[in-house]
Formats: C-alpha cells, sequence, structure tokens
C-alpha cells in the first residue's frame, strides 16, 4: 500500500473508514500456486460467525468436547459446526495428489512391464546364442566373462534409454513446478538417482537369465543343435 508506518492509519474500506491496527506477517492462505496477496482482517466482535482454535496436537479428543461444552453454553439448541483448517489447505492439492498416486502405479506398472520384456529379450538371445555359449566355455571362458558378454549389448541400450529419458524427465518436472509460486529447486541427484535404479533393475533382470545360460553345462549346449 505504499505506507511506511500503517498502524494508526485510516483506510476506506467497503465503504467505510477503517484504523490499522496492527500488521501481520505475509502468509499463504491460497495454495502455493499463487503468489501471497494483500489481505484485510477487520476486527469486529458484535459480527463474528467463525472462530478459530488453535489446539495443541494429541489433544484433539479432549478439547473438543470441552469447545461443544463452550459452545452450547452461549448457543443452546445448536450443533457445533467444526473443521480442521489444514483441511482446507490439503483441499487446494487434491489435483496434485491423484497425479502423484497415478503416476506412482503407472511407474510400478511400468518398471514390471520392462523387466518382463527384459527377461524374455534376455533369454531369447541367450537361447540364440546357447551354441556359442558352449564353445566359450570349452574354451576357457569363465561364467561370469559370459554373463558380462550377453549383458554388453542390454547395457549400452539400457544406458542410451537413460541419457534420453534424463533431459525428458527434467523438462517436464521443472515445467510442472514452474506452476507453482514456491517451489523447490530441482538437485542434480534425484535424476542421477533415477537412472542407475533403472540401471540397477535391468542389470538384475538381465543377468539372471545370463547367469543361467552361463552356468549351463557345455555338453548339453553342444548337444543343442
Amino acid at each position: 500500500m505504499g505506507l511506511k508506518n500503517p498502524v494508526g492509519e485510516i483506510v476506506n474500506l467497503w465503504g467505510y473508514d477503517r484504523q490499522i491496527i496492527g500488521v501481520t506477517k505475509d502468509f499463504n492462505f491460497e495454495s502455493l500456486h499463487e503468489e501471497v496477496k494483500p489481505s484485510f482482517f477487520l476486527l469486529s466482535p458484535l459480527n463474528n460467525s467463525q472462530i478459530i482454535v488453535k489446539i495443541n496436537a494429541g489433544t484433539e479428543n479432549g478439547t473438543i468436547p470441552k469447545l461443544e461444552k463452550l459452545y452450547q453454553k452461549y448457543n443452546p439448541g445448536f450443533l457445533l459446526d467444526y473443521k480442521y483448517l489444514d483441511q482446507d489447505y490439503q483441499a487446494q492439492y487434491v489435483a496434485e495428489k491423484r497425479v502423484s498416486n497415478l503416476s506412482r502405479n503407472f511407474a510400478w506398472l511400468a518398471i514390471l512391464i520392462s523387466c518382463l520384456g527384459l527377461f524374455g529379450l534376455a533369454a531369447f538371445s541367450a537361447e540364440r546364442r546357447i551354441k556359442e555359449i558352449g564353445l566359450r566355455k570349452i574354451n576357457g571362458a569363465s561364467s561370469l566373462s559370459i554373463v558380462c558378454l550377453l549383458s554388453t549389448d542390454f547395457i549400452k541400450i539400457i544406458l542410451l534409454s537413460i541419457l534420453i529419458a534424463l533431459p525428458i524427465s527434467y523438462l517436464i518436472t521443472k515445467s510442472w513446478l514452474d506452476s507453482f509460486a514456491y517451489k523447490t529447486l530441482l538437485s542434480w541427484w534425484i535424476f542421477v538417482l533415477a537412472g542407475c535404479a533403472a540401471l540397477f533393475i535391468a542389470i538384475v533382470t538381465v543377468s539372471w537369465q545370463s547367469f543361467r545360460a552361463a552356468t549351463m553345462n557345455p555338453v548339453e549346449t553342444l548337444r543343442y543343435e
């Protein structure tokens, strides 16, 4: 309002002159999508329809009956209609919670489908190269080297996928956060951790099938054809 010393100043609100008796710090009374806006609190003891009561955490069950008793003293015959303020704040983020639940469920579904696809592809690749595996083992190749041989091609594809996915994920997340007036900063380690987790899950999935193929008896693999 451009007032250096607002306390004591007279302002016109809704056609009435009001005197400023105090100033509060800024606080968010809307969702964090919105910046803090100017707000007036009108002190009018004779026209109050709502009262805000601060209750210590863990004392709700004992305090609510006392408030109801006090309410009945001044408003006999009427029921105390109350709600918790945090419910109003939570209601402002219903869309975010819905997106969060859907994202989590679809993420698990995507991981499951991806693992099944990798497992099937690894099994097909091992089956196609089963004779080659037998010959390598007869020539002295260790099971570990065969596992690495079978897994290398998959790991290259997975790393390429991660390199493509990380910048896209960053841009989508940044675009979503930009819709908030107040937001956290994006940390690079979150995306690195997600990439490492995806790589680990994929390696475990592929290595299991590769290990089974690498530990087969070379005689049986050569008889395969």
